[in-house]
């Protein structure tokens, strides 16, 4: 019962670190670049949904609607002003790696600039832990672990099903090619910030309820790129795959080798990944920008 325990823990883990490294893989996949501001991103859209939440006293689906629509908005906003006159000039590598960390630099900022170092708790939107045959499943876990899954479904037939994916797939694929056959590849790499920015916001919002809201929550993005790089940097599918094995993997060692010395296998982990697979799991040789 204690490994059907750790798998259940490590599974609802997994679908945040999942929504992180998807939001982080969209960007890779479509630009070839990582967008660092990714973290101070999902910590300025989480912590918009708590004070709009906490000042009206909303109940979980608003708050994550608005943290959604904050992520979406404010990520459209930072492609036109950091991204948008380097993609078109196509300048250095360096420009990207540069306007990425200022843009999340300015997230930070503007977060600390409002709540300073404070530490701030979500309204209390669950009940008791469900208890079954000796195995405890949080309410938390289990309704994130449902929309977790839900968002990334969805997410999954857009891509593959719809206009606005397989023009996301050709300008993944090739950019100019795509922008040739008639894609409007400004509008499709908006699409992108704007499917990443909102899956920000879902994770900042289910990473506050689980732990808590401080400024630097945003450095869990780690946990994202980390994934990512395990899972195949540019697969989407590589990316949940990679989250899964991750939350799986913390979850058991934890309870093995403690909290505090967590972080340095998860390193190992991904060095590991790097030295015999640098690819990932399901990931393709792609060589990033920045």
């Amino acid at each position: 019962m204690q490994i059907v325990q750790y798998l259940i823990n490590g599974i609802a883990l997994g679908s945040v670190y999942a929504l992180i490294s998807t939001g982080f893989s969209v960007i890779f996949n479509v630009l070839k670049f990582s967008n660092f501001s990714h973290g101070a991103l999902m910590t300025l859209s989480a912590f918009i949904g708590y004070f709009i939440a906490a000042a009206n006293g909303w109940g979980l689906v608003p708050t994550i609607l608005v943290a959604v629509v904050a992520g979406s908005l404010i990520a459209l906003l930072g492609e036109f002003v950091a991204f948008r006159r380097i993609l078109i000039r196509n300048t250095s590598p360096i420009y990207f790696f540069v306007s990425s960390i200022t843009l999340g630099t300015l997230y930070e900022g503007l977060v600390v600039l409002k709540v300073g170092a404070n530490f701030h708790n979500y309204p209390r939107f669950f009940g008791k832990p469900i208890k079954w045959a000796g195995i405890v499943i949080s309410q938390s876990d289990l309704i994130i672990l449902c929309i977790s899954a839900v968002a990334l479904i969805v997410l999954a037939f857009i891509i593959q099903k719809t206009r606005i994916g397989r023009a996301l797939r050709s300008v993944s694929f090739d950019r100019d090619t795509a922008s040739l056959m008639g894609i409007n590849v400004t509008r499709t790499i908006q699409f992108a910030f704007i499917v990443s920015g909102a899956l920000a916001g879902l994770a900042g919002v289910f990473l506050g309820i689980n732990y808590t809201l401080y400024p630097s929550l945003g450095s869990l993005v780690v946990k994202g790129f980390i994934a990512s790089v395990i899972g195949g940097l540019g697969s989407l599918p590589g990316a949940v795959i990679g989250a899964m094995l991750l939350g799986i993997v913390e979850t058991g060692l934890i309870s093995i080798v403690g909290s505090g010395y967590m972080p340095v296998f998860t390193f190992v982990i991904m060095l590991v990944f790097l030295l015999v697979r640098p690819r990932g799991i399901a990931g393709s040789n792609i060589q990033e920008k920045a």
